[in-house]
C-alpha cells in the first residue's frame, strides 16, 4: 500500500483494480449500460450526473481522471434538462426523466449530484441507500438536520460519500494554508473574511437562488465555501454563531420573471448595473443581500464572514492573525497575491513577504477537477480525501444555525455536536493531520463539540 493511503471496508464493487483505459480507448457508453460491468472489470467505474443545469459540466472532468471512470448516463426533470444533457455530453449518453428512475435501471455505479440545493439531502439518500456512491455538490444540505441525516445512511450503508467544496483547492487556499503551516504567522488566533459578491445579482437573485425556502440563505448556499475554509485554517469548527443581515436592495426592485428553463449564462451581463437597476428578479426574493457571522471556534479562534451582493467587483479577503504576524490576499485569482507582515512598524501596503497567486485567472475550474479527480480515486482506488463529510456538515451547520441568529434577533446560538460515531466512521476515510493546507488541519478531537447550552434552543 502506497503511503497516505488506508484500507477501507468499501464494497467490492468500488474497488477498481482494472487497467488504466488511454486516453485513446473510447468506450461506447450505450454498449455497457446493463449491470454486468461491475465497477471493478476493465472498463472501470459507471458515472451518471444528476441535473443538468449550471454546474453539471464539472462532470466533464471524469475523462480526465486515471481510473477508467467514463460518463454513462444523465437524469434530469425537465425536458431541457435532458436536451442539455445530450448536447454536453453526447448523443449516446443514457437519459433518465429522474433520478429514481436511474437508480432502477443499474447503470452507474457513482453519481455527481449537481441539482438544486433544496433536493441534495433527497437525492443524496436515495443514491447512497441503493450503494451508489455520491459526489455532493456544496451545500450538503440546507438544514443541519438534513445534514445529519445524509451522514447517517452514508454510515449505515457504508457507500462512499463526497461533498464538492472544491474552494479547499483554491490555489490562494492552499497558499494561505502553507503559509500558516511554516509558522510565518505564529499561532492563528483570527480569522476575517469580506466577501464583495459583485455578480450577486444575476448569480443569486434572478433564479430559486432568491428563495429561502429553496436555499435557507445565501448565508449558507454561498458562504459555506469560506466557513469551511475558516474551519481549515483556524484548525477547528464553530461552536457559537451571532448573525445579521438583511435584504437591502433587491427586494426594492418589482421587476420579477419567471425564467424556467432559462440559465444564468442566458442573462447574465456586466452591463447590468447599478444593482439597483436590475430587472427579472426572480419572483420570490426573500434571502437577504448583505449578512455577516461572527464565530467562536473551538480552540479560542474568533472568526468573521461578510458577504454582501451588490458590490461593484468580485472577489473574497482574507486577514488570518496570528501570534507572530498575519496574512492578507489581494485578488483571489492568478495575478493575485498573498501579502504576510510579521514585523512591527506603521501602516505599510507592501509586506515583508509577498507571495503571488498561481491557478486559474477567473472561477475555479483547476480546483473544480481537483476535486473531481480526488472523488473518483477515493471511490476506485480507496484512497482518502482531504475533505470529510463532517467539515461539510459543519459549515452547513454555521451558515444555518447563524441565519437563524439573523432572523430571530442575533442571538448567540450554540452549534449541536455531531454524533461520535459519525464523526470516527467519516475521519477514518480522510486524510487528517496537521500536514498541509491539501489536507485538513483537524484532528479528531477537533471534530467533537460540547453538548449545546440552553441558549441553543
Amino acid at each position: 500500500m502506497q503511503q497516505g493511503t488506508v484500507a477501507l471496508c468499501l464494497p467490492s464493487k468500488f474497488l477498481n483494480n482494472a487497467p488504466k483505459i488511454s486516453e485513446s480507448e473510447h468506450v461506447n457508453p450505450t454498449a455497457e449500460l446493463t449491470n454486468d460491468h461491475p465497477a471493478g472489470s476493465a472498463v472501470g467505474l459507471r458515472i451518471g450526473v444528476i441535473g443538468t443545469g449550471q454546474r453539471a459540466y464539472i462532470a466533464d472532468h471524469v475523462a480526465v481522471s486515471q481510473t477508467g471512470a467514463r460518463l454513462t448516463a444523465a437524469a434530469d426533470i425537465t425536458q431541457a434538462g435532458r436536451d442539455r444533457a445530450r448536447a454536453m455530453f453526447g448523443s449516446e449518453l443514457a437519459v433518465f426523466d429522474s433520478h429514481t428512475s436511474l437508480i432502477e435501471a443499474e447503470v452507474v455505479d457513482a453519481a455527481i449530484v449537481t441539482t438544486p440545493d433544496w433536493t441534495h439531502a433527497e437525492i443524496a439518500i436515495d443514491l447512497l441507500r441503493a450503494g451508489i456512491a455520491v459526489y455532493l455538490e456544496k451545500p450538503l444540505a440546507v438544514t443541519i438536520e438534513e445534514a445529519d441525516a445524509v451522514l447517517a445512511v452514508a454510515h449505515s450503508t457504508g457507500t462512499p460519500l463526497y461533498v464538492g467544496h472544491n474552494f479547499r483547492h483554491a490555489a490562494v487556499v492552499r497558499l494561505m494554508g502553507e503559509i500558516i503551516q511554516r509558522g510565518e504567522i505564529g499561532e492563528v488566533k483570527a480569522v476575517w473574511v469580506r466577501h464583495f459578491v459583485g455578480n450577486g445579482g444575476d448569480y443569486y437573485f434572478k433564479d430559486w437562488h432568491a428563495d429561502r425556502s429553496k436555499v435557507n440563505s445565501l448565508l449558507l448556499q454561498k458562504a459555506s465555501h469560506d466557513l469551511d475554509v475558516i474551519h481549515l485554517l483556524a484548525g477547528a469548527y464553530t461552536r457559537r454563531v451571532v448573525g445579521m443581515g438583511t435584504l437591502a436592495v433587491y427586494g426594492d426592485i418589482d421587476d420579477r420573471h419567471d425564467r424556467g428553463d432559462e440559465m444564468m449564462t442566458d442573462w447574465f451581463s456586466f452591463d447590468n448595473w447599478p444593482p439597483a437597476s436590475q430587472t427579472g428578479l426572480n419572483p420570490v426574493v426573500d434571502v437577504e443581500d448583505v449578512s455577516m457571522v461572527m464565530m467562536s471556534l473551538e480552540n479560542g479562534v474568533t472568526a468573521s464572514y461578510e458577504q454582501c451582493h451588490f458590490t461593484p467587483d468580485y472577489w473574497r479577503n482574507y486577514t488570518v492573525i496570528g501570534t507572530e504576524g498575519r496574512l492578507e490576499n489581494s485578488g483571489d485569482t492568478a495575478g493575485g497575491v498573498v501579502k504576510v507582515w510579521n514585523r512591527r512598524r506603521n501602516w505599510s501596503t507592501t509586506g515583508d513577504q509577498e507571495y503571488p497567486i498561481s491557478g486559474v485567472e477567473a472561477g475555479h475550474e483547476d480546483a473544480d477537477l481537483a476535486t473531481m479527480l480526488e472523488f473518483l480515486d477515493f471511490v476506485a482506488e480507496g484512497t482518502p480525501t482531504a475533505l470529510s463529510p463532517v467539515a461539510a456538515r459543519e459549515a452547513v451547520a454555521v451558515g444555518a444555525l447563524a441565519t437563524r441568529s439573523l432572523r430571530t434577533g442575533s442571538i448567540p446560538i450554540d452549534i449541536p455536536p455531531l454524533d461520535t460515531e459519525l464523526v470516527d466512521f467519516f475521519i477514518a476515510r480522510t486524510a487528517t493531520g496537521r500536514g498541509s493546507a491539501e489536507t485538513p488541519f483537524l484532528s479528531r478531537e477537533h471534530n467533537r463539540l460540547p453538548p449545546a447550552t440552553d441558549e441553543s434552543q
